[in-house]
């Protein structure tokens, strides 16, 4: 499947507590819950057709940029989070200092 990744909308679904992008009637999914001072990150879905085109990255993106915003940490509880925090460094500042330890011990072991 080709697939433009500046086509794909990524939306905030405020009521479902997730951020969502639907491509040929597929949707992908980053779900979270907000607390006052972070945003928890827990879960992203993306059905296989859609796999390995960016846009799990591009919710991602769309969530850490979301926290940024409104002054938000972030705990990534979902691997993919975590590994995206680890390979994008201007999103590190968004995470606690013993949350940013513990993703960097991850990939060291």
């Amino acid at each position: 499947m080709e697939l433009n990744l500046d086509t794909v909308t990524v939306t905030h679904n405020e009521d479902a507590h997730r951020f969502e992008a639907t491509v040929d009637g597929l949707l992908s999914l980053l779900a979270y819950r907000q607390f006052p001072d972070r945003l928890l990150l827990y879960h992203t879905e993306v059905p296989a057709p859609l796999e390995g085109h960016g846009i799990a990255a591009k919710l991602t993106r769309a969530a850490l940029d979301f926290a940024r915003a409104n002054h938000l940490h972030v705990a990534p509880l979902c691997p993919y989070v975590a590994s995206f925090l680890l390979r994008n460094r201007e999103y590190q500042d968004l995470l606690f200092p013993g949350d940013l330890q513990k993703i960097l011990s991850i990939e060291s072991a």
